[in-house]
C-alpha cells in the first residue's frame, strides 16, 4: 500500500522533486489567495455589513416595508455567515492530530451547509409573508425604500468586491458570497420597489420585491445545501467521473484491471483517491504507480492518493467474473480492454519479455 503525492510540475511537463512524506498538502485548497488574506477581506465585509443593518432596521420599521426588514434579516444572516466563515477557516488550518487524521478541514463545508440551510428557511419565511402582503397590501413609504435601497446597493457591492477578492473555490467562502450577492439582489429589487410605489402607489410592489429576493435565495441556498452534501456524502468531485479514471488507468501499458477505485473530496478543493491496481506479472509496479499518479494529477488535478499496486495471478478467476485479487470488490472493476492472444496468460506475456526466459512454447 502507497500513499503518495503525485509529484509537482515544473514548466512543461517535466516532472518535479516528489513532495515529502508525511507533511501536509499546502493548504489543500489550490488557494490563489493566503487565508490570511481571505480572513482580512471577509472582516472587512463584515464591518460594513452589521452598520448598514442596524441602520436598516431602523428605516424599515419607520417605512413599514416587508422588502427592508426582510432584507435587514437577510443582512443579519450575512454578518452570521461571515462569523460562521471565520470561525471555520480557523479550525480548518489546525493540524492533524489525534483520531482527526485529516485535521478539521470540514469545518469549512458545515459552515456551507449551515449557510445554504439559514438562506433556505428564510427564503420560506419571505415567501409566506410577501404571499400575505399580497392578498392584503400595507401602507408603505416608497421614499424610505428608495434612498434605503440605493445606500444598500453601495454597501453591497463594496462587500461583493471584498469577497470576490476572496478564494472562492472554498464552499466556506462560496457561501459567504452567496449571502451577500443575494443581498445585493435584495437592494436591487427593493429600490424598483420603491421607485414603483412612489411613481404609482402601487404598494403590492413591496411584497414582489420580497418574493422575488426569496426565490434567489431558494436558488443559492439549494446550490449549497448540495454542494456541501456531495462532500459529507464522500461523492466524487462534480466533473470527475470515476469509471473514466477507471477506464483512462485500466488502459495504461501493464495494467492488468483496477477495482475498489474511490474518490471523494475532503473539504472543497481538496480531492482524495484509493484504489487497487494489478499490473502483469513481472511488470514493474512502481512504474505503474507513477504513471496511475501522473495521470491522476494531469487528468483530473488530484494529488493525494493513496493506491495499493499488486501483481495480478497468473490466470484469470475461473468463469471471467469478479476481480483477480478481491474476494468481495468495491464498486466495478475496470479492465484492460486489450485482449491477450488466444492460449497467452499474463505470466506467458511477463516471462516473454525477460532476458533469458525460455521462449513461450504454444498451448496445445
Amino acid at each position: 500500500m502507497t500513499d503518495l503525492h503525485t509529484p509537482g510540475l515544473h514548466g512543461a511537463g517535466e516532472p518535479g522533486p516528489p513532495a515529502p512524506r508525511g507533511h501536509g498538502h499546502g493548504h489543500g485548497h489550490g488557494h490563489a489567495v493566503s487565508a490570511q488574506a481571505d480572513r482580512r477581506y471577509l472582516t472587512g465585509a463584515l464591518a460594513l455589513i452589521v452598520v448598514f443593518m442596524a441602520a436598516e432596521v431602523v428605516v424599515g420599521v419607520i417605512a413599514r416595508s416587508l422588502a427592508l426588514i426582510s432584507d435587514a434579516g437577510h443582512m443579519l444572516t450575512d454578518a452570521f455567515a461571515i462569523v460562521f466563515a471565520l470561525v471555520a477557516m480557523r479550525i480548518a488550518a489546525r493540524p492533524p492530530r489525534g483520531g482527526f487524521t485529516y485535521g478539521l478541514k470540514r469545518a469549512e463545508i458545515v459552515s456551507a451547509q449551515l449557510n445554504g440551510i439559514t438562506l433556505l428557511l428564510l427564503a420560506a419565511y419571505f415567501v409566506y409573508e410577501g404571499v400575505h402582503r399580497l392578498i392584503v397590501p400595507p401602507q408603505v413609504a416608497g421614499g424610505y425604500m428608495l434612498a434605503t435601497g440605493l445606500a444598500g446597493i453601495a454597501v453591497n457591492l463594496a462587500a461583493t468586491w471584498l469577497l470576490r477578492r476572496a478564494d472562492r473555490s472554498s464552499l466556506n467562502v462560496e457561501g459567504a458570497f452567496q449571502h451577500i450577492l443575494n443581498d445585493l439582489y435584495a437592494f436591487i429589487a427593493t429600490t424598483a420597489a420603491g421607485a414603483v410605489i412612489m411613481a404609482t402607489g402601487w404598494a403590492r410592489a413591496d411584497a414582489v420585491a420580497a418574493l422575488v429576493v426569496a426565490a434567489l435565495m431558494l436558488k443559492a441556498g439549494w446550490g449549497l445545501v448540495r454542494d456541501a452534501g456531495r462532500v459529507f456524502m464522500e461523492a466524487a468531485p462534480v466533473g470527475v467521473s470515476p469509471a473514466e479514471i477507471g477506464r483512462r488507468a485500466a488502459a495504461l501499458p501493464h495494467v492488468v484491471e483496477v477495482h475498489d477505485l474511490h474518490v471523494w473530496e475532503v473539504t472543497s478543493g481538496y480531492p482524495a483517491m484509493s484504489a487497487h491496481i494489478l499490473v502483469a506479472p513481472g511488470a514493474d509496479c512502481h512504474a505503474v504507480r507513477q504513471a496511475v499518479e501522473h495521470l491522476l494529477h494531469d487528468g483530473y488535478g488530484i494529488r493525494h492518493t493513496t493506491l495499493q499496486v499488486d501483481h495480478a495471478p497468473a490466470e484469470p478467476p475461473a468463469g471471467g467474473s469478479g476481480a483477480f485479487h478481491c474476494a468481495d470488490p468495491h464498486g466495478p472493476a475496470h479492465r484492460s480492454e486489450v485482449p491477450p492472444p488466444p492460449g497467452d496468460s499474463p505470466a506467458r506475456r511477463a516471462s516473454a519479455g525477460r532476458p533469458g526466459a525460455p521462449a513461450p512454447q504454444p498451448t496445445p
